[in-house]
């Protein structure tokens, strides 16, 4: 028995960025993430910047993270990145207790998550066509 050859899947220019332990929750910071999917990376920046959201700090931070991975690990252009993907998973919950009435306790659950960035390479589009 010996191991398969295993293809490179990575060929296509990517570069990820990962932000362990976000103190908020899946559900908030996924509208945020698919909002910035697709674009440019100076564009998607932008965006964050001028959100209202408390967690678009973190999440800026994470692409400019990713930016200079790309510029100094793999020599890439950063006029040219745009955001392949960008997912959010669960971590931890911290649990907390809230003191109510007649001696009950009501819990209080803290989430974190964990921010996946992963940025490519613009390739040039090719016009197929005859439209004028």
């Amino acid at each position: 028995m010996s191991k398969k050859n295993r293809s490179n899947k990575n060929n296509d220019k990517t570069v990820r960025s990962i932000n362990n332990n976000i103190r908020s929750s899946v559900r908030k910071l996924n509208p945020i993430l698919k909002n910035i999917v697709g674009k440019k990376v100076e564009a998607a920046i932008r965006d964050l910047q001028f959100s209202e959201k408390r967690i678009t700090k973190d999440v800026r931070k994470t692409i400019n993270s990713a930016v200079a991975n790309a510029e100094n690990n793999f020599q890439y252009d950063i006029d040219k990145l745009i955001v392949k993907e960008a997912y959010c998973g669960k971590k931890i919950t911290m649990k907390r207790f809230r003191p109510r009435a007649k001696g009950r306790a009501a819990s209080i659950l803290k989430p974190y998550s964990s921010i996946t960035i992963i940025l490519s390479e613009q390739k040039k589009m090719e016009n197929h066509g005859s439209k004028s």
